[in-house]
């Protein structure tokens, strides 16, 4: 796999956002198309942390009969292994997609590969702030795991361990780090993931108080764009005209389509839904939607409700 660059580029302007116009559908099969490759969210888009979302498995099926290419990028801080394990777990076959990138593979290409002064200058010694199951991201790796922070060259983040567990929780562990200069890895951006109902907050929000006492964060996952290299050359698709992101997060799935330059469909049915005052499938209302976009600095192409055919 082609090596993942640092976040460095970050700084660079972002393409403009039209907060204006963005065209609300009824569903896929209204653009499907005009497009050739396809970046698809997988939590809050393809499925909720527990199941697919209704009508997801149908709309899989009608692109991929039409010879699209789907590619599933995920915020999920584990290897792509481990996230086709569980999304076939769930019902969502093979063949229903292309191929899976993660920010936790992200991660640990970088890591493994050291192709830029970032990752080449972590050390060897890792100290992971997370759950057990995130494991993937760091085996196979030469490193050594370590219980504590005093023997720690850089911080491996991908996570709470706990659903119920708060970022203040963790800030004996994130202020010793700090403390210490320990450079952060992130292997997912997102500030919070729905699974079912249910609001869970992720590794972004533990790095977001990294950053706030002055921590370095080096991220892995949308929007930055090292996941972004990746999968461009993975759809192998040289016109960007011909590629559309779809996801429920503006932050991530929009924000990063923005600032590659390729559209986008916002799923208003996922993250966003409790501050558009709306339930899964409902559409929102215009006013609500560009004070988000103007928010949170980015908008989409195309807005639909949920993601379906």
């Amino acid at each position: 796999m082609r090596r993942s660059a640092p976040t460095t580029d970050d700084s660079a302007p972002d393409a403009a956002v039209n907060t204006t116009s963005p065209r609300k559908l009824a569903g896929m099969s209204e653009i499907a198309d005009r497009y050739d490759g396809y970046l698809l969210d997988l939590w809050g888009t393809i499925h909720d942390g527990l199941q697919p979302l209704p009508g997801v498995l149908a709309a899989l099926t009608e692109l991929k009969a039409r010879g699209k290419r789907l590619l599933v990028i995920s915020n999920a801080p584990r290897r792509n292994t481990a996230v086709i394990e569980r999304m076939r777990t769930m019902g969502i076959a093979d063949h229903l997609y292309d191929a899976v990138l993660s920010s936790g593979e992200s991660a640990h290409v970088s890591i493994r590969d050291r192709g830029d002064r970032h990752h080449a200058a972590l050390g060897r010694a890792c100290y992971h702030l997370g759950p057990s199951r995130d494991s993937s991201v760091y085996a196979e790796l030469d490193l050594d795991i370590v219980q504590d922070l005093e023997s720690a060259e850089f911080v491996l983040n991908t996570g709470l361990d706990k659903p119920e567990e708060t970022v203040a929780d963790y800030a004996p562990v994130l202020d010793a780090a700090a403390a210490r200069g320990l450079p952060m890895i992130c292997a997912n951006p997102d500030l919070v993931v729905l699974r079912g109902p249910l609001r869970e907050l992720c590794a972004g929000a533990l790095a977001a108080r990294y950053e706030a006492q002055g921590g370095t964060v080096i991220y892995h996952g949308k929007p930055h764009a090292p996941i972004y290299d990746i999968a461009l050359q993975m759809l192998d698709i040289e016109d960007r005209s011909r590629l559309i992101a779809v996801g429920d997060s503006l932050r991530t799935d929009i924000a990063g389509a923005n600032r590659i330059g390729i559209d986008s469909v916002l799923i208003l049915g996922g993250i966003h839904a409790e501050a558009l005052s709306i339930s899964p499938g409902q559409d929102a209302d215009t006013a609500r939607l560009r004070g988000l976009y103007g928010e949170l600095g980015a908008a989409p192409s195309y807005t639909l409700p949920a993601f379906i055919w």
